[in-house]
């Protein structure tokens, strides 16, 4: 049995523990804070500039127009309902664009990492295809897919399926070889390297690659659109400039900037999740 010294020092070790684990705590939270109040000072500063250029002739506002006046075009938008349409048609392309750039990218990492000699085969043609500008590949798809949903979605798979392929296959390939000998040396087989080692260790990179794929998506989305939507954020930007309207193009802008940064923050949340699950 413990003594009633041994006791006393356990606790005092505890709330000493505990107390410091509460400082800590506290800087992290201000440290938040102080980030939290930088971005937005920084976002009002922007906004501000904006207004005060447009306003005392620092900027053309036929081109850049001003944030009242673009704030105003995408409230009474809201209110027209106009707006719901073209915005519910874009994240809806780039979600499943996102969805499935990811999924299929994943598979063809683990396809080539399984099979070397597959990797070897196909390794120039990813890096030329990865190359090769995917405005140039629009046509194609329209003419393929015809123009609508299908094509679109296609145009942000060539730009996500390759990078995460490349990105999630040089996580594969980076894994420590000693831990792979390890577990071969005990018998595991190439299923069980794979489930134990490789994947575990490329977590985080592949979860990771759910970030990258964001802002790919919505690239490969509204390319997408400027060739062949007759709906959506980017065919609101070229109506706009057809018709020389730049407000309505500067809110389409400021509307994907709002809704990708909230795709984005949803995908942070996601990866906490599943990284404090493993």
């Amino acid at each position: 049995m413990k003594s009633v010294e041994q006791i006393e020092i356990a606790a005092s070790r505890a709330l000493w523990l505990e107390e410091k684990h509460g400082e800590h705590q506290k800087k992290k939270r201000r440290w938040h804070n102080r980030v939290m109040a930088v971005r937005g000072s920084l976002l009002v500063l922007f906004f501000a500039l904006w207004e005060a250029g447009a306003r005392l002739g620092w900027i053309d506002e036929l081109l850049f127009s001003y944030p009242t006046k673009v704030f105003g075009q995408i409230w009474n938008d809201m209110i027209s309902g106009s707006l719901w349409p073209h915005l519910g048609m874009t994240v809806g392309e780039t979600v499943v664009g996102f969805l499935l750039g990811t999924l299929l990218g994943t598979l063809l990492a683990i396809i080539i990492w399984w099979s070397p000699f597959l990797s070897a085969v196909l390794d120039p043609y990813m890096v030329v295809f990865n190359s090769m500008p995917k405005v140039a590949l629009g046509p194609i798809f329209i003419v393929m897919f015809g123009a609508g949903f299908t094509a679109i979605v296609v145009t942000t798979l060539s730009i996500t399926v390759i990078i995460t392929t490349l990105v999630v296959y040089n996580s594969f390939c980076s894994v420590d070889p000693n831990l792979v000998k390890v577990a071969r040396s005990f018998g595991a087989s190439r299923v069980q390297v794979f489930n134990k080692v490789i994947l575990p260790s490329s977590f985080p990179t592949v979860v990771s690659t759910l970030k990258v794929n964001v802002g790919m998506s919505w690239v490969g989305v509204i390319v997408g659109e400027f060739l062949v939507a007759k709906s959506g954020l980017g065919y609101l930007i070229i109506y706009g400039f057809q018709v020389f309207n730049f407000t309505l193009v500067m809110s389409s802008l400021l509307i994907i900037a709002a809704v990708a940064t909230a795709m984005y923050q949803l995908v942070v949340y996601v990866e906490k999740l599943l990284l404090s699950r493993r």
